[in-house]
């Protein structure tokens, strides 16, 4: 593992990659997206994450963010912790969900290769997080989390795509509240 993107600084803003394991699009249903949001929300509410940025994508999660209280390794183990296990529910208890069997035995199989984990792994163990230094690499940052949707042809204007803080900036009605920089 490149230790260069693991977070050193406890107390500072990072950009970070949350990759679902074989990049299985998991968020391409909007209930699983939903349980990242509201866990981004509680995070807020209760454990002190500032959120500055997000995107939900269908296989991966970007954000800029930083903990009040200088944990920020802690809290986002404990959200990934707490998102995998929601979603792996969700996803074992939803009657509609066509690819169920199959979502189910990637993360089981994935689990297998990894000591760390019990019977299923949802998320990649690495967040790939680059602190944030300069108002240039901010910039640059949010731009690329905002740009995500339209690259992939989902939407013409950022703004226009409900699971980022693209529309927190733009003043427009967000699904979140967002720490704006």
């Amino acid at each position: 593992m490149n230790h260069s993107y693991q977070i050193s600084d406890p107390a500072a803003a990072y950009f970070l990659t949350l990759q679902v394991i074989d990049w299985v699009d998991v968020f391409s249903r909007r209930v699983y997206r939903d349980i990242v949001l509201d866990s981004l929300t509680y995070c807020r509410q209760h454990k002190g994450l500032e959120v500055f940025g997000y995107v939900v994508m269908t296989n991966h999660v970007h954000l800029m963010v930083r903990a009040r209280h200088e944990n920020l390794s802690d809290v986002l183990r404990d959200l990934k912790k707490f998102t995998a296990n929601t979603i792996l529910k969700e996803i074992a208890a939803n009657e509609v969900e066509s690819r169920k069997d199959w979502m189910l035995k990637r993360f089981e199989f994935a689990a297998q290769r990894h000591v760390r984990n019990s019977t299923r792994q949802f998320w990649t163990h690495e967040n790939h997080a680059i602190e944030i230094i300069t108002n240039k690499f901010i910039d640059q940052k949010l731009n690329y989390i905002h740009q995500n949707p339209v690259r992939a042809g989902w939407v013409e204007e950022p703004q226009e795509y409900l699971y980022s803080s693209a529309r927190n900036y733009a003043g427009r009605q967000a699904l979140i509240d967002i720490d704006l920089l």
